[in-house]
Formats: structure tokens, sequence, C-alpha cells
């Protein structure tokens, strides 16, 4: 049994302030030993978790080792979230989510390695509507990688030089070298939907980009470059709440833009551009993967299993993770196959 009392310390003495905080401390009974003594901090293990904190309120009382057993159970935990207005089943999607990403980022790890002893050029194109969760994506893919071997493209408009050169120069500089993964957060697709939807070019420079891309991309396929072209795929509804959510959000707002403002009105402008672009450059040698995207965790979680179980990296056989992506959630792009947008 234990004796749990109150501890508030002001000016050198144990009395309470009017709003101060209240520490719980464990005594041993008489009869018990003092190592058997228990410390119950304002936060429990499950409520650290769930990022809550539980408040004893009402001390002091006595705490049997029973008690303690009940409150360990499924049961109990349940009760002491409930008290907290935690829902335990978000708490648990979250924690699968969490081990599930921490698996795979390890065998992301392996694969970098595998890339860095081969010599390998990997290309990952990130594309999709505004709001679609390719930044979140990219961001979880590269969290353990190892910055030397591994980049992040995100270009921003054509400076006026630029405008001047052929479309593809200023991507042919951020290809991977050997030994080197390219994440590219947009690509060269942005002249195959975003430029035209926005009058952003001309339809020569528009034309002239869907006969050149597949020629693009045959060449540097042929050369040993692998490249992976990921679709991520939201509804218009999933797309107007983020967009809310980034109003609302001081952490977000910077992803707010001109574009974004138009991207509802615009709805069936971009996805008229986006099936003519899945028709003209969806190849055998580079296809078009699609993500479905509304649900943020899942997509992130099956593309990086899709990218592991593309590539034939060392120590594939040993992953102490599923590696096989679903295909209800991602899979090549097919005329046939239903799409969030």
């Amino acid at each position: 049994m234990y004796q749990l009392r109150k501890v508030a310390k002001m000016n050198g003495k144990h009395d309470k302030a009017p709003d101060e905080t209240i520490t719980v401390e464990a005594l041993p009974a008489p009869g018990v030993s003092a190592k058997t003594a228990v410390t119950l901090s304002e936060e429990t293990a499950a409520t650290e978790a769930a990022g809550k904190a539980l408040k004893l309120k009402h001390a002091p009382f006595r705490l049997s080792q029973e008690d303690l057993a009940l409150i360990n159970t499924n049961r109990g935990l349940r009760q002491l979230l409930k008290q907290n207005r935690i829902k335990l089943r978000a708490v648990l999607t979250q924690l699968h989510y969490e081990k599930e990403l921490k698996l795979l980022q390890v065998e992301l790890v392996k694969l970098q390695r595998w890339v860095q002893e081969t010599d390998a050029r990997v290309a990952i194109l990130f594309e999709g509507r505004d709001a679609a969760g390719k930044g979140g994506a990219i961001r979880r893919f590269i969290e353990h990688l190892n910055p030397r071997s591994m980049r992040v493209v995100a270009l921003p408009k054509p400076s006026e030089e630029e405008q001047g050169q052929w479309y593809f120069q200023r991507y042919t500089l951020e290809l991977p070298n050997k030994g080197e993964i390219v994440f590219f957060d947009r690509s060269w697709y942005n002249r195959a939907v975003v430029e035209p939807v926005n009058d952003f070019c001309t339809e020569a420079h528009y034309q002239r980009f869907m006969q050149q891309v597949p020629e693009f991309e045959n060449m540097l396929y042929e050369d040993g470059v692998t490249i992976i072209k990921f679709w991520f795929s939201i509804s218009k509804d999933e797309q107007l709440r983020r967009f809310e959510s980034r109003k609302v959000n001081p952490l977000k707002q910077w992803k707010l833009s001109p574009i974004d403002n138009t991207a509802q009105e615009l709805w069936d402008k971009y996805s008229d551009f986006k099936e003519e672009m899945f028709s003209k450059t969806h190849t055998s040698f580079c296809p078009w993967i699609i993500v479905k995207a509304n649900d943020k965790r899942r997509a992130r979680l099956e593309a990086i299993r899709y990218l592991l179980n593309l590539l034939p990296y060392k120590g594939k056989n040993e992953a102490n993770v599923n590696i096989c992506h679903d295909p209800n959630i991602v899979a090549r792009h097919h005329r046939a196959a239903s799409r969030l947008d």
C-alpha cells in the first residue's frame, strides 16, 4: 500500500499557492519497503503518448498494487484517455503509423547505402495538385537519409535568363550524380499542367514540351537513370479542407500562394490537362504511379513501400516490415482505374 501526499513548494515552505501545480508523491505505507515506493507524475505513460496531461486533483489518497494493475489494463487505459477527452482510436492510429514509418525509414537508409555502393542514379518526381501532400511525403522519405548523397529540388519560377533557354536545361543541372537520390518537389511537369492551366506558357511551348518529354525521359532511362514519377491524387473537397486549414495555421500559411486561390475554380481545367499528360507521357520505361492521398499518412507509407519494393537494394529480404505496397492506394496509371481527382 502507498500513502500519497501533495507537495508544493513556496518560499521554501510546503504550502499551496492558488494556481500552483500539484505534484503527487507516493510514500511507502508502514511496513512497506522504501524500494517499492511509487512516484506518480502529472503525466502518465499513456497520456505522454497521446500528448495530454492527467491532473491528479484529489490527494491525499491511497493507491494499492491492485489499483495500479487495474489502471494498466486496456479498460483502465481507456478510462484515463476518456476522462481527458482523448480519442483512443486516433491515438492508436498515430502510434501504429509512427511505428511503421520508423521501420520503413530504416529500409530507406539501407536503400540509400545500396545506391551509394552501386553508383546508381535515382530521380523521384512528386507531382499532384496543390495541397496534395507532396512536400510532407518528401520530408518522411528523407528524414533519416544521409544529406551528402541526397538532394531535394524545388525550383522557383524561371528567371528571365532561364526563360530564353531550352525548357529542360535548368532541370538537367539538377539530375542525380552517381550514388545519389534526388527528390523533385514538382519537376519539368509544371509545363504539362500548372503552366497551361494558369496561362504561364504559350500553346506552342506546351505542344513542344508534350512532344519532347517522352524522348527526354527515354534518353535518361537509356543512360541508366531510374525515374519514379508519383502523382498524389486528392479529392476536391479534401483540397478545400486543407486550404482552409492552412489559412488558420500560422505554421502553414507560407504554403498559400495566389495559385491556390484559383485551384478550386480551375479544378476541371486541371483535370483535363492532367489526363492529357497521363495519355502522352505514361510509358513502359517511365510510368506514372498514382497515389491516393486523401489520407496523408497512408499515402506516405505506401509511397515509401512502392520505392522499396521497386529497387533491388541489399538487405531487402531481411526487412522487419512489409515493403509490398497496397495496390488500392498506390498503382500504375490506367485509363480505367478510378481516381480521386
